[in-house]
């Protein structure tokens, strides 16, 4: 399969940048749209709204079983399972305009965003040296930050300028987060670490063998 992406971008950072430019396009999106959404399209009220952000939590308290995931998946192909989840789940959002159908993508979002913000740190932690860890993950939050705005421009746009349906911005910016997660990371980076669907060997960590 050909990579997608020149071979020297093929590195781990970049892998995390566009890992973090998937999950933070698409969560902010959800966001900036969850409140006028439930209220305007799925008539909720305040008690199903704090239904909803109480169930949004649940995935979080969770997060630990991703250590029992992990005997079965690398943590790479688990990081991207995690992605896709929450793109899907912010993809759907807009199809399901009721109080079950929001509280259904709710939890499928959520569960990738926890499981991919837990599987993050760890591959973080492992694939930067101490010296260069501080660096690299604050250009990881500034590529973060970055992402939202263009997000949040991009729901301005489409409800100010264009006039657009709730249903199709879900649509499209969930669907930017499954195109980057499965073009550029699957098919960019699954030759560079030959990942598989098996439970990984034990990975460097720069850390603890300077």
């Amino acid at each position: 399969m050909k990579s997608l992406i020149p071979k020297h971008w093929q590195t781990p950072f970049v892998y995390l940048a566009l890992a973090t430019i998937t999950m933070s396009i698409t969560f902010s999106a959800w966001l900036a749209m969850l409140n006028n959404f439930s209220i305007e399209s799925a008539n909720f009220t305040g008690a199903e709204i704090g239904m909803l952000q109480s169930l949004r939590e649940i995935p979080g308290f969770l997060a630990f079983t991703a250590v029992f995931i992990l005997l079965v998946l690398k943590e790479q192909t688990f990081a991207v399972v995690s992605l896709a989840l929450l793109s899907i789940g912010v993809t759907i959002t807009g199809l399901f305009p009721t109080v079950y159908g929001l509280y259904a993508t709710t939890i499928l979002m959520s569960i990738g965003f926890h499981y991919y913000e837990t599987i993050n740190q760890s591959l973080s932690l492992q694939w930067f040296s101490h010296d260069e860890a501080a660096e690299k993950l604050g250009r990881l939050l500034s590529i973060k930050s970055a992402s939202a705005l263009v997000a949040y421009g991009a729901v301005w746009v489409a409800f100010s300028l264009l006039d657009a349906q709730y249903m199709w911005v879900y649509i499209a910016l969930g669907g930017i987060g499954i195109l980057l997660g499965s073009v550029d990371l699957l098919s960019s980076f699954l030759q560079q670490f030959v990942w598989g669907f098996y439970k990984a060997e034990p990975m460097w960590c720069s850390w603890l063998h300077e």
